[in-house]
């Protein structure tokens, strides 16, 4: 990304060696180091970042002071001195003094994996909600790292790591930061008031509620478009969709739900992102029905579902009922479609064709449905014959005596709510 700085209008782009420390703990917990590092390529060009080389290392555990071993840290200096690189970007979190250690021996600009994705959040923030988030979650990182940033904040040209607050503001003292993140964490409090608010009216007024979730770039965006004729930014890089996007989705027998896309997850996703974001975030937790987006064509399918899954379960939104859509069935090949999980909450589908969204529309229609019962109303109780209609499909309805007899296809939701009305009616088998 060519960057204007403030003193002159040079540009200058971020020219990156990427490095990947794999350590003992990384090989426990199972996550392909190298498909890591494949994400990290990718982090960085969404980023706008020249990507030059990247730089292994095997280590028990990582060295207190460089992160990487001494000998390696030389051999990163003469790959950026013959390669011309201005930036090396960790695939893992570094500290402060780690950050300050390496800067002064190498003269690059330092980046860790949590400060790319927070800046890649800082680009993509649109929203009042979503610049605050990003800001707040930007400060809670730098804080007590303020010692060990010094030549990132002020190095000439700016780039990746210095998006979003701004220098400025990153090169005030603690007290200041301090102060900043109280007043950001005010207004975004303001924020979450009038969000709850939004939730409630949507309670009172019945609307079922979908949500899309996934891993980023998985296809949630492109599905809502798809799905509701939503005008939603589309692009295929990582994490094209920041603000949470509601749009009425119509089901086949008529019935409206209000399907939400929500901001894509990926490993490692940082704590203090997760949690300026939380607010977002619980729209999935408002949701009668989730819809896990997954990108069945990506190597490291089953590494992202465990991330949503395990986001899902931090959020407090594991128990939601939830159909699993494996995306991008037309640019899969063969062998990787037969070996996806097929079945009941599965499908194997394609954004792009029309018979795989009536697929998923019906399969929303059914996992909302309740049982099919038959209800004998009175005659004269025409609120319980209304209600009967607010609270299902009415399939048939015939006349017996003085009373009428409906078959509803009821919604699990709504006939909860009005159950202690309705039970009493119906006919028994």
């Amino acid at each position: 990304m060519a960057i204007t700085t403030h003193d002159t209008e040079t540009e200058i782009q971020d020219r990156a060696i990427l490095v990947s420390l794999v350590t003992d703990k990384i090989k426990r917990t199972g996550i392909d180091p190298e498909l890591s590092l494949q994400e990290l390529v990718q982090l960085a060009e969404t980023a706008g970042v020249e990507v030059l080389d990247v730089l292994r290392q095997n280590k028990e555990t990582p060295d207190s002071k460089w992160f990487i071993g001494k000998g390696k840290v030389e051999e990163l200096r003469m790959a950026a001195d013959g390669l011309g690189a201005n930036t090396a970007i960790f695939d893992q979190e570094l500290s402060g003094a780690q950050v300050r250690n390496l800067e002064e021996a190498l003269d690059l600009k330092i980046i860790d994996r949590t400060q790319l994705i927070l800046d890649i959040f800082a680009g993509r923030a649109k929203t009042r909600e979503g610049i605050i988030q990003v800001e707040l979650a930007q400060l809670s990182y730098l804080l007590p790292r303020l010692s060990g940033h010094g030549k990132n904040l002020s190095r000439l040209g700016g780039g990746i790591g210095t998006r979003g607050p701004g220098e400025s503001k990153l090169e005030t003292d603690r007290r200041h930061i301090r102060d900043r993140i109280t007043e950001l964490k005010r207004q975004l409090d303001e924020v979450v008031k009038t969000r709850e608010l939004h939730r409630e009216r949507r309670r009172k007024s019945g609307a079922v509620q979908v949500a899309l979730v996934g891993y980023t770039n998985a296809g949630k965006s492109t599905l809502l478009k798809q799905l509701t004729d939503a005008d939603v930014y589309i692009e295929n890089q990582l994490f094209a969709t920041l603000d949470p996007t509601s749009r009425v989705l119509q089901l086949p027998a008529g019935k409206e739900v209000v399907l939400t896309d929500t901001v894509g997850f990926i490993q490692n996703l940082p704590h203090d992102l997760v949690a300026s974001f939380r607010a977002t975030l619980e729209e999935v937790n408002e949701a009668n029905l989730v819809l896990h987006v997954v990108d069945a064509s990506s190597p490291m399918r089953e590494e992202q579902m465990e991330v949503v899954q395990s986001i899902l379960q931090e959020l407090g939104a594991a128990g939601k009922p939830q159909i699993v859509l494996f995306n991008k069935s037309d640019i899969c090949r063969p062998e990787q479609l037969q070996m996806l999980p097929s079945g009941p909450g599965f499908l194997k589908i394609s954004a792009f064709n029309p018979d795989d969204l009536t697929r998923i529309t019906e399969m929303i229609a059914d996992e909302l449905a309740g049982d099919t019962l038959t209800f004998r109303i009175p005659g004269d109780r025409g609120d319980l014959s209304s209600l009967l209609y607010r609270v299902g499909e009415v399939l048939e309805q015939n006349v017996d005596d003085n009373d009428v007899l409906y078959q509803v296809r009821l919604n699990k939701e709504d006939y909860g709510k009005w159950s202690y009305k309705l039970s009493e009616y119906v006919e028994q088998e």
